[in-house]
C-alpha cells in the first residue's frame, strides 16, 4: 500500500513510519505523504527543519555576496535563514565587563533592512530574527518592521527575540536594561494587537496607546520564538511564546532543559505539540559528527536546526557556500 492509501486507514491503523516531511521537488510548501524511513539511520526518521545562520561576522559587506548566499541556501533546499542582531558593539575596557563575545570590531547588518533584502533576494525561503533584542527597541516600531517584513517577504518572518547581554548598547538606545525581561511579555503582547487589530487603544505598565494602529498589517499573526537559558526566560517563552531557540547542545543538560520548556507549556495549558525548539549545529565541528549531531536534535524534540558556518576558518563568502552545500550532502542527503 503507498502513501496516499495509509492516509485512508484510520490513525490507529497506520505502520509507525507514517508522517509528513516537506517535498523538496515543490518550490512551495506542499506537503507530501512518504515513508520516513532512511538507511543511514536505525530508527525511522521524523521531520526537522534545516536552516542556515547567516554569517553576520564574517560575510562582510559586498551586496552581491550577500545575495548569493541567501539564494545559494534557498536553492540547496534549506528551511530558513536565521539572523543575529546587535545595533552596537563596544568595548570591552569597562566595568561591568560585557559577557558576550563581539566588541566593537565585530560587524552586523542591521537585521530588519537586511531581511527586507533577503525578502526581494528570495522566493520561498523562511526568515528568522535570532534572535533580535527586543527590549532594547521601540515596541510599535518593531511591530512596524517585522510586520513589513512579512508582507514584503509573503509571510516569511519568524520574529525570534532576547534580552541580551550588552547592557551599553540599552544605555546608547535609551532603554533600561534591568527590567528587559519583564518589559519584554509586554512587548509581545502590544505587538500581537498591532499586527492583527486595526485599531489599538492599549495601556500597560511601559506602553501607551491611544486608538493607532500600523498600516499594512501581516495577513497573520507573526510566529514569536524566544531566546534565552534562565528559568524565567524559558517560562516565559512557555507561556507566550510560539517557541524556542535555546542555545544549548542537544545533550543530557540540553534534553532536560527542554523537558522542563514542555512542562511549564503544559502547566499553562498549552499543547506541546504545536510548540517550535530550534537547535544548532556548528559546521567547524568534525565532518563526521553532523549526521549525529542532527540526529540528536531530532531525537530531543527539535522541529528546526540551524547550520553556523562562522568560525570555521572559512575565509569567503564563497566558502560558507560551499560548507553549506557539503552540509547538505553529508548530514541532509
Amino acid at each position: 500500500m503507498d502513501s496516499r492509501g495509509w492516509l485512508r486507514q484510520p490513525p490507529g491503523k497506520r505502520p509507525p513510519w507514517f508522517g509528513l516531511v516537506v517535498d523538496r521537488s515543490l518550490t512551495r510548501a506542499a506537503l507530501s505523504l512518504v515513508p520516513l524511513y532512511s538507511a543511514h539511520l536505525t530508527h525511522w526518521r521524523l521531520p526537522v527543519h534545516v536552516g542556515a545562520v547567516f554569517p553576520q561576522t564574517e560575510i562582510g559587506d559586498d551586496p552581491s555576496a550577500i545575495r548569493d548566499f541567501a539564494q545559494a541556501a534557498e536553492s540547496l533546499g534549506y528551511s530558513h535563514i536565521l539572523i543575529y542582531d546587535h545595533v552596537l558593539g563596544a568595548t570591552h575596557d569597562r566595568e561591568p565587563r560585557p559577557t558576550g563575545p563581539y566588541t566593537e570590531n565585530t560587524p552586523f547588518h542591521e537585521i530588519f533592512v537586511l531581511l527586507g533584502f533577503l525578502a526581494a533576494c528570495t522566493e520561498r525561503i523562511g526568515l528568522a530574527t535570532g534572535v533580535v533584542i527586543l527590549p532594547q527597541r521601540q515596541t510599535a516600531l518593531v511591530a512596524k518592521q517585522a510586520a513589513e517584513v512579512d508582507v514584503l517577504s509573503g509571510g516569511r518572518l519568524r520574529l525570534g527575540i532576547g534580552t541580551g547581554w550588552n547592557y551599553v548598547e540599552y544605555d546608547a538606545l535609551n532603554e533600561d536594561f534591568h527590567n528587559r525581561g519583564a518589559r519584554q511579555s509586554e512587548q509581545v503582547e502590544l505587538m500581537r494587537k498591532l499586527w492583527t487589530e486595526p485599531v489599538v487603544t492599549f495601556e500597560g505598565k511601559w506602553h501607551k496607546i491611544d486608538r493607532a494602529g500600523i498600516l499594512p498589517r501581516p495577513a497573520r499573526s507573526i510566529p514569536v520564538w524566544f531566546g534565552g537559558l534562565n528559568e524565567s526566560a524559558l517560562k516565559r517563552a512557555a507561556r507566550i511564546g510560539d517557541g524556542i531557540m535555546p542555545l544549548l547542545g542537544p545533550d543530557e543538560n540540553g534534553r532536560a532543559v527542554l523537558d522542563r520548556v514542555r512542562g511549564y507549556v503544559k502547566e499553562y495549558g498549552r499543547d506541546p505539540s504545536s510548540f517550535g525548539i530550534e537547535g544548532f549545529t556548528n559546521i567547524g565541528a568534525p565532518e563526521e559528527s553532523w549526521r549525529s549531531r542532527l540526529d540528536a536534535w531530532r531525537e530531543a524534540g527539535a522541529t528546526h536546526v540551524s547550520v553556523r558556518t562562522m568560525n570555521a576558518n572559512l575565509d569567503s563568502p564563497q566558502a560558507h557556500i560551499d560548507a553549506l552545500r557539503r552540509y547538505r550532502e553529508v548530514a541532509v542527503g
